[in-house]
């Protein structure tokens, strides 16, 4: 039979331990709330891709560019997605800013030497063009040292954020997650036909 005891010791028990659960939390500093703050967009920080090649290269291209436009717009990154997935179309100077914040990423990747060399992209900025057999094979055949001495990338990724049309991929946002999904394919597009559009002036 069991002790009416029993009921009544298990919630005294319960109680005692989540009480000193709570007198751990709060002697560590637990009994203070702070909501976590936005990364700050004009600090520098390390942005790295799991994707490779021209993919790995725009997916950095496209988040710093989108801390340099938000530490312009003086505003957090998060502030800024959500402020254009609500707009029904963006300032001008948010695409300024944009534009701006990309251009700065390309010199910001050239000084800390995380730019690589534009023979490192060419087989995969010529897999997909609609370019002659024989014109493609002429290009590959060039040595990596005279495509390197004659494009930079960073020259290639400056003409390229320069023909993006960004007030149109701007306006076509839902919401914030869509930022990042819509700017890394057209940005990637862009950097492959600039490339590949250097490339044929050297035939």
């Amino acid at each position: 039979m069991t002790q009416p005891w029993r009921f009544v010791a298990l919630p005294i028990v319960a109680l005692a331990l989540v009480a000193g659960v709570l007198g751990v939390q709060v002697s560590h500093g637990g009994g203070e709330y702070e909501p976590l703050h936005p990364a700050d967009p004009c600090v520098a920080r390390e942005v790295t891709s799991q994707a490779e090649g021209i993919d790995n290269l725009t997916e950095r291209l496209v988040l710093l560019g989108l801390d340099g436009a938000a530490c312009r717009l003086e505003t957090s990154r998060e502030a800024l997605t959500l402020e254009l997935a609500q707009q029904d179309e963006p300032t001008d100077e948010q695409v300024d800013a944009l534009r701006a914040g990309l251009h700065a990423a390309v010199a910001r990747m050239k000084k800390d030497g995380t730019l690589p060399k534009i023979s490192s992209f060419v087989d995969e900025a010529l897999d997909n063009t609609d370019l002659n057999g024989f014109l493609k094979a002429a290009i590959k055949a060039l040595p990596d040292s005279v495509i390197d001495a004659a494009l930079k990338t960073d020259d290639v990724l400056d003409r390229a954020i320069d023909d993006l049309d960004l007030r149109e991929i701007l306006a076509n946002l839902d919401d914030q997650d869509e930022l990042n999904a819509q700017l890394n394919p057209v940005v990637e597009q862009a950097v492959k036909d600039a490339l590949v559009d250097r490339l044929e002036n050297l035939i």
